[in-house]
């Protein structure tokens, strides 16, 4: 149904008809219960929606803005074509209650169906890519549509006429989205870590039948009443429901931008990102339940409403003009203080990301929020209170779905993060400037005042640098900026560091990834080349997920005998990038290396291609959206892309979670592979090596291996100039895995513990380390002669010996570390390794 006809039902010429309108609520429990549960329940299940989603189609900037915008769609819909209805009824609470069953059995529907929806959407979309499209938004978009209902039911249960619609439905907005901003906290504090993905839908679905009973306790027979009906400018009405729309757009604009651009001051953790969502939301709740205590005190809605629209474009901006590194001072202080209160690392990290977002986030949408009970006053009128609110809400949802989806897909790739803001920012003022002057009636003052916001925006639009946030970066402080892009789904930076020996870090999304030091090159390198040599049938096929600077993937180019190398990167900007970093033999302009710009999980999951080695090196495990990398599901997954034979290699960094976290992604690589070993990369990082067949070491087929030209000098120049040295590095087989990981519980896509764990306690590496090491068993060689075990055990010793040199340094102890550093330094004289460390620090 168009505007036009909703808008042209009412009787030409009547002066007046009977609508039906609940009597009085007697009971004290307040509507606003229900929309807070509607919005808490509606947030927790597009979270699980999304999740669900990231497994299906991947997690690419494409596949999860497909699933919000079709749960969006859904909302927009629901708001559009339900109003009519509630209006019609004499029992808003009853349909209400209706709906809020019908989203929780939905969405249990839903749930379940995306839980398994994912090989049967892989081999849909081979052949028929728009059917399986079309299922993934039917199945999102369809409880959004009853999502998108409850607002404009509970706001017509309440407000009976446009004299108070401004001010009730503006508390109700706010309670909703109060509601949103609990649901956005508890997903990711509380509900996932403790009750899984599954558990979550269930308690979502839970809360909303527990608010559809609250609803029928609430209704009571309607009562008919007589209303006069509105003057009504409808060519007023569909401005507004316009100007609103596109303010909705750039709502969501601001969003997309602050939620990659801010997280340079925060975290790749999921926690830093719920908290910047949970802090937009908040300005909207707070901005809308402000300004419904005075809408109704206010004559002229046009003006201010269009002042606040412009007035948050320009408070914006001035958002990201005066960033600097006042706020890291201001969040290191925050920190300090909540720790020194709690004693908790989790709550102090928090404090950090609450810090930016509150600075940056807060004040626009507070006078975004505070919009909505203004739209309310221009458009609903007397008798169609749920279709008023229908519309505002449905026309503000469908608004930002294209700003989603604009801003993310056009503006930053072509303008930037302050490019992409300005132009928001500008049209908001163009918005402000067509209300204020559609009011003939608005006050000089009023006019002036929108017209100072637009030149203020304009010109600051103009002044701040397009490269604001390149020169915030963390690593841009100490360093030299090589290579910076804002792009499609995250910012990627090269940063050149050191002084006296040079090298170069990736940064996505502000968050320092990896380099090109020796140490790095040496655990990526191993990555690669270390089970491709100790497997025992002669590899062919070698797959790698995560190009990142291209190391890993380089030194599959050095190994003859592969005749497809395959590489499976998410960022198209990674790929760009990667060929500044040293090392890596070119490999992202190697005609023999072929890069699949695709989730890595996607990949797998739509291609039949097989491999004798998938070798796993995502982002750290506790990053947001990457635990379904090294869950059982995933490694089952990878297994079934295995030829006969074959292994999966996953690399496990040590410093990055918890001693108990990894014990957990132990248990998840052995409970998929039979036998497993556990390798030594680098000081700091480990190897998993997981296959269904014995794996035998056989020294004479290791040796041919080794001795290729290309592999012998990859390997000699991070420190392994030997078979010996090379097999020292092995720490243990299942058994001890199996001692390490005790009961640990595995992670799991429906239970993703390791993305939702705990701050990572200071001691965690000295912890982490010595456990690892102190289950250490010989390797299982084959075809070995003494001279070559004696060998072995000397390297394991100087290795382990290395590593107690940098134990000790963590300690503090200088002592400790002076005597094991000499003794590698006498026995590994050549070894470029330990070169690296040693230099100078041993005199």
């Amino acid at each position: 149904m168009s505007v036009d006809t909703q808008l042209s039902n009412q009787p030409a010429g009547a002066e007046q008809f009977e609508v039906s309108m609940p009597q009085r609520l007697t009971l004290t429990a307040p509507p606003a219960l229900l929309l807070f549960a509607s919005g808490f329940s509606a947030l927790v299940f597009q979270v699980v929606w999304v999740r669900q989603l990231s497994l299906i189609v991947g997690v690419d900037v494409y596949a999860v803005t497909a699933g919000v915008a079709a749960f969006m769609a859904g909302l927009a819909l629901g708001s559009l074509l339900l109003g009519p209805a509630i209006d019609r009824s004499n029992y808003p609470f009853r349909f209400y209650a209706l709906l809020e069953a019908g989203v929780a059995l939905c969405g249990i529907a839903v749930t379940v169906a995306l839980a398994h929806f994912a090989p049967s959407f892989a081999i849909i979309e081979n052949s028929a890519a728009p059917v399986a499209w079309l299922i993934v938004f039917a199945l999102v978009g369809v409880p959004g549509v009853l999502m998108g209902g409850t607002l404009p039911a509970v706001v017509r249960s309440v407000a009976a006429s446009n004299r108070d619609v401004g001010r009730k439905g503006g508390r109700l907005y706010a309670a909703n989205t109060a509601g949103a901003i609990a649901g956005t906290l508890a997903a990711a504090f509380l509900l996932i870590p403790y009750l899984g993905v599954s558990g979550t839908a269930y308690a979502a679905a839970a809360l909303s039948l527990l608010a559809a009973a609250l609803a029928l306790v609430l209704a009571s027979p309607a009562q008919a009443q007589t209303i006069s009906p509105a003057n009504v400018n409808y060519r007023n009405v569909r401005l507004a429901l316009f100007l609103y729309s596109v303010a909705g757009g750039i709502a969501l604009g601001y969003e997309v931008i602050w939620t990659q651009s801010i997280v340079q001051f925060m975290s790749t953790r999921t926690f830093a990102f719920a908290i910047v969502l949970a802090t937009y939301l908040i300005g909207l709740a707070a901005g809308s339940a402000l300004a419904s205590r005075w809408v109704d005190r206010v004559r002229d809605h046009w003006s201010i409403f269009g002042l606040l629209i412009a007035g948050a474009g320009l408070v914006g901006l001035c958002g990201i003009a005066f960033l600097g590194n006042w706020i890291i001072m201001l969040q290191s202080m925050a920190e300090y203080w909540l720790l020194q209160l709690t004693g908790n690392q989790l709550a102090g990290m928090s404090a950090r990301f609450a810090v930016a977002a509150i600075l940056i986030v807060l004040p626009p949408t507070l006078l975004l929020g505070a919009a909505f009970p203004f739209a309310l006053k221009l458009v609903v009128e007397d008798g169609r209170t749920g279709s008023g609110v229908g519309l505002v809400s449905g026309w503000n949802t469908l608004g930002s779905i294209v700003g989603t989806v604009l801003t993310g897909f056009v503006l930053v790739p072509t303008f930037g993060f302050v490019g992409s803001f300005g132009i928001l920012a500008v049209a908001a003022t163009v918005i402000g400037l067509i209300a204020v002057f559609r009011n003939v009636a608005a006050v000089r003052l009023h006019r002036i005042a929108v017209a100072s916001v637009c030149v203020l925006t304009l010109a600051l639009a103009f002044l701040i640098p397009s490269d604001r946030f390149a020169g915030l970066l963390p690593g841009a402080q100490t360093g030299r900026l090589v290579f910076y892009e804002e792009g499609l789904g995250a910012t990627v930076a090269v940063v050149e560091q050191g002084r006296d020996r040079k090298f170069r870090r990736l940064y996505i999304q502000g968050v320092s990834n990896t380099g090109d030091s020796l140490p790095s090159l040496r655990y990526m390198r191993l990555q690669a080349l270390l089970p491709l040599i100790t497997m025992q049938k002669r590899p062919q096929a070698a797959m790698v997920v995560g190009l990142g600077t291209g190391i890993t993937a380089g030194a599959l180019l050095t190994y003859d005998g592969l005749n497809q190398r395959v590489a499976a990167e998410l960022l198209p900007g990674v790929q760009r990038a990667a060929n500044l970093f040293n090392g890596n033999f070119n490999a992202a302009s190697s005609p023999d290396l072929d890069i699949r710009l695709r989730d890595g999980r996607r990949e797998l999951l739509g291609s039949e291609e097989s491999y004798d080695l998938v070798t796993l090196e995502p982002p750290p495990p506790s990053a947001a959206g990457v635990a379904n990398l090294y869950s059982t599901d995933f490694y089952r997954l990878a297994a079934a892309r295995l030829r006969p034979g074959g292994m999966v290699a996953q690399w496990l960094p040590l410093p990055t979670q918890n001693d108990e976290d990894t014990r957990s992604l132990v248990r998840s690589f052995i409970d998929v592979f039979p036998h497993a070993s556990l390798w030594t990369t680098e000081l700091h990082e480990m190897l998993l090596v997981g296959s269904f067949e014995p794996m035998n070491l056989d020294v004479a087929q290791m040796s041919a291996r080794f001795e290729q030209p290309g592999v012998r000098q990859a390997l000699r120049e991070v420190g392994v100039n030997s078979l010996p040295e090379l097999m020292a590095t092995f720490v243990m087989d299942r058994k001890g895995l199996e001692t390490y990981a005790g009961d640990a519980a595995p992670v799991t896509d429906d239970m993703p513990r390791i993305e939702y764990a705990a701050w990572v306690r200071p001691d965690t590496f000295p912890t982490v380390l010595p456990k690892l090491l102190a289950l250490a068993s010989e390797p299982p060689l084959v075809n070995a002669d003494a001279a070559f075990i004696t060998s072995t055990k000397q390297e394991r010793e100087i290795l382990h010996t290395f590593y107690n040199a940098g134990l000790s340094a963590y300690r503090g102890d200088r002592d400790a570390w002076q005597r094991n550093a000499g003794f590698v330094s006498d026995h590994a004289p050549d070894n470029a390794y330990y070169a690296w460390f040693f230099e100078g620090s041993t005199q």
